[in-house]
């Protein structure tokens, strides 16, 4: 069955003003627009991970690296944090995203969800709703469906009235209901099977005029289509034979969280999966992420999710290119786009071969497409095609526009690798420049008095608050005698939690503090504690690192001090316990100085000078610096803080832990091999390190004179090596197969020296190359210094005729390799 909608086709994507009738649909076989069958190269960039002021620079940097479409999330939980109190403002101006996008002349796709996952606090959920009375997230409740189609009728009719629906004129040309429900709706029976199908029928309701898309969802209705996520999506199938074949998240890397290490998935990986997709039948294309960005504020869910979600991106988390990959996906698309017609209107035939290798053929009457794919993992192959023989390397597609000449192979990178580096602060000489000043967090109602804003026989989960704060304080008191059967010589305090990290006092007194790990929330804290006879105030601050965003019903996952709490006597071998979890608890949320919002430079507060304490808890601390001169990103530096937040003039940099090292296991000296499936655990670097040493600092939160940074520190840490720096490339490596061109730049900046630079057999990356068996006779580094030594961009030919000739086998594959230093 073929769907059609009227849309208009504005004459103009820049400039929207005469529109024109034309038809959006989809088949077996692609999308349509304005008529023509299309594939989409898509990439998710979320509108609240970076700041409105680098919104153009992003879409810009996507187009020219090749992607007809922008994709995001909306995200609820920022823009109705409140029950019928919303917020589009600044960085999340929604509308004015979509139209930043619609500037730059490219497509839209909106996933409305309004569940997005997407390692978002909550998955993207407002605490608000698991608090409504009756309610039951993500399955046949009526509160619930009441509540999301309210907000998603929110959605449609604030895009309507700007007329962003392809279906007016505007660039959206997708939107999505839900998101990966169906690795969940098992759980939820019959009531989510119900759920789903309301889903579909309720987003057909608001007449979008564009195609509704359900990822994830192998029985999807009929009225909208499913599509795939995850590393590999070639062999997906959509479950109606008249959808495309859709892949809305093609992970580039994966994310972070505390204790974690760093990921990276190879350029030659990612483009392997992106042209085995279009070799069997894809369409539709997106990359999760194009860029990351950062979590500000307390937006990191998971739990345990890192501030950084730069993801191994093409545009990493301060906006740059993350060379390779961004110029490796950019020649991919390139060719892609050449043979659009051919993909979408011809005859297809695929050939099967021994050790994971085949071909397909795309055939129209003017044109003729081959993919030549070897999917071994080890050997080579050598394809033979009309009386012609190609090599193919292991774990890779060859793409031939005209089924003669191989114009791109995934394996085969003829763009430059770029190596970014930190450079101090040249405004002034940080960390010794910067002056601190200090105030404790005010404690002594809460810790010594108990005092708090409601109390209960029992003990509360931390999502009554609303999520307001990632703080709340669990307060008791205990009075004790002598004779009190639990009473000895070894007492001690034991605490279930789930919070995920938490802090007890006795007395006004720290006791101790415990945190989970990732995946392992649930922990006891147990520890001798010192009772008096008579009162003693117990309190226990709990604190969250973000809430659950994934997995069936990980809305109603508890969260703060479930019980039990205990007192226990130990008398020789006998055990007393007395439990605590029944007495009236006295809960207070979030602490004074983020209550009195004490990280704005307008509120009135006397900030300590002299000797600065270092290593305490529950301290802040202020300074004010100079911002880094230039226009690169900025970044700082927290190596010797704990835990805490910090903010810039005001604004949230998000959550840091420094002091959370990352797994000491699983690194390897050695080169990641691209061969062979990739999953998170198989290319990682940074072991033993901070989890995230270093915090984006956009420009756009910078005065040009005077700026004031605010930390407050949670677990004791020392704030006088904290120092601002900007990221720049120091070293680019350029690489060139024969007969390609070897193009080096430094972004801005000249190019200074030549490192290394042969032509034949080079082995080694970038950074540690060595020349092979083989290479051309001629002075490359001469050559090499003279065409790019001075300038910003420099391209050089990689064949022996500028070269020179080699003693290389004819059978070997030579290259252009060049060391540089920016």
């Amino acid at each position: 069955m073929k769907m059609n909608s009227l849309i208009f086709f504005c004459l103009s994507l820049l400039v929207l003003t005469t529109c024109t009738a034309t038809d959006v649909s989809h088949d077996g076989r692609a999308i349509t627009i304005n008529g023509q069958r299309k594939i989409i190269l898509s990439g998710s960039i979320h509108y609240p991970r970076s700041t409105s002021e680098m919104w153009p620079d992003l879409i810009k940097k996507a187009k020219e690296g090749g992607l007809d479409a922008i994709e995001t999330y909306v995200f609820w939980n920022a823009h109705e944090p409140l029950r019928r109190k919303y917020d589009f403002s600044g960085n999340l101006d929604l509308i004015r995203f979509i139209k930043t996008v619609q500037d730059q002349g490219l497509y839209a796709v909106l996933r409305i969800g309004p569940y997005v996952c997407a390692e978002w606090n909550y998955g993207g959920f407002p605490v608000w709703l698991h608090n409504m009375p009756g309610i039951e997230l993500r399955t046949a409740n009526d509160v619930f469906m009441n509540e999301m189609q309210n907000f998603t009728t929110l959605i449609v009719d604030m895009v309507k009235k700007e007329k962003l629906f392809a279906s007016q004129g505007g660039p959206i040309i997708l939107a999505q209901i839900e998101n990966e429900y169906g690795n969940v709706i098992a759980s939820y029976g019959d009531a989510g099977k119900a759920y789903m199908n309301w889903c579909a029928n309720m987003a057909q309701s608001l007449d979008i005029g564009v195609p509704w898309i359900m990822c994830q969802q192998n029985d999807a209705p009929s009225s909208v289509i499913n599509t795939c996520n995850g590393w590999y999506c070639d062999q997906f199938t959509p479950n109606n034979p008249n959808s495309p074949k859709m892949w809305t998240e093609n992970w580039t890397g994966w994310f972070k969280n505390w204790g974690g290490k760093d990921p990276y998935r190879t350029a030659e990986d990612l483009a392997f999966s992106v042209a085995r997709f279009f070799q069997l039948g894809g369409t539709f294309q997106n990359y999760y992420m194009y860029h990351g960005g950062t979590n500000f504020g307390r937006t990191s869910g998971g739990p345990y999710i890192t501030t950084t979600y730069d993801y191994d991106a093409p545009l990493n988390e301060y906006g740059s290119l993350n060379q390779p990959k961004y110029g490796h996906l950019k020649q991919l698309h390139d060719v892609l786009h050449t043979i659009e017609k051919t993909l979408t209107y011809g005859n297809v035939s695929t050939t099967d071969y021994e050790n994971s290798v085949s071909t397909t053929i795309y055939s129209t009457n003017d044109q003729q497409t081959c993919f030549f794919s070897n999917a071994n993992t080890t050997t080579d192959a050598t394809v033979t095609y009309q009386g012609v023989k190609y090599n193919v390397p292991a774990w890779s597609v060859s793409i031939l526009p005209d089924c003669k000449s191989e114009v791109f192979n995934t394996a085969k990178v003829n763009t430059q690798t770029s190596k970014m580096v930190k450079v101090s602060n040249t405004a002034e000489n940080e960390p010794i420049a910067l002056k601190w000043t200090w105030m404790p967090e005010t404690l002594h109602e809460t810790l010594v008095l108990g005092k708090g804003e409601k109390s209960a026989s029992h003990l509360l989960d931390q999502k009554v608050a609303n999520d307001v704060s990632d703080y709340m304080w669990y307060m008791t008191s205990l009075d004790l005698s002598e004779e009190d059967l639990v009473w000895s010589d070894d007492m001690r305090i034991k605490v279930n939690g789930t919070g995920h990290v938490m802090h007890a006092f006795i007395n006004g007194d720290h006791l101790g503090s415990q945190w989970a790990t990732y995946g392992v929330f649930n922990y006891k804290f147990e520890k001798k504690v010192n009772l008096k006879p008579g009162r003693n105030q117990i309190t226990l601050l709990s604190a969250t690192m973000g809430l659950p965003n994934y997995g069936p019903r990980f809305d109603v996952v508890r969260t703060g001090l479930p019980g039990p709490i205990q007192i226990i006597g130990r008398k020789g071998d006998e055990r007393i316990i007395k439990n605590l979890w029944k007495h009236t608890w006295t809960y207070k949320v979030g602490l004074d100085g983020f209550n009195n919002q004490v990280f704005n430079s307008g509120v009135d507060k006397v900030w300590i000078n002299g000797e600065l304490p270092i290593n305490k808890m529950m301290t802040w601390y202020k300074t004010t610096f100079k911002a880094p001169l230039g226009e690169e990103p900025v970044a700082v530096d927290l190596q010797e803080l704990g835990k805490g937040m910090a903010w810039v003039n005001g604004n949230s940099l998000g959550r840091y832990w420094p002091s959370y090292m990352a797994e000491e296991d699983g690194c390897s000296a050695e080169p990641c091999d691209y061969r062979g499936s990739y999953d998170n655990s198989k290319c990682v670097s940074n072991c033993g390190q901070p989890t995230q040493r270093w915090y984006h600092v956009p420009r756009s939160f910078l005065n040009k004179d005077v700026n004031e940074l605010v930390l407050f520190e949670e677990i004791g840490g020392n704030p006088t090596l904290v120092n601002f720096q900007t990221v720049r490339p120091g070293t680019v490596c350029g690489n060139a197969y024969e007969n390609k061109h070897m193009e080096l730049s430094c972004y801005g900046r000249p190019i200074s020296g030549i490192k290394f630079a042969s032509f034949g057999d080079v082995r080694g990356v970038c950074g540690s190359f060595e020349k092979g068996a083989c290479e051309a006779k001629n002075d490359i580094v001469s050559l090499v210094q003279k065409a790019c030594v001075g300038k910003e961009t420099c391209i050089v030919e990689a064949s022996e005729s500028l070269l020179g000739s080699t003693s290389c086998d004819s059978s070997m594959t030579k290259k252009l390799v060049v060391e540089a230093i920016c």
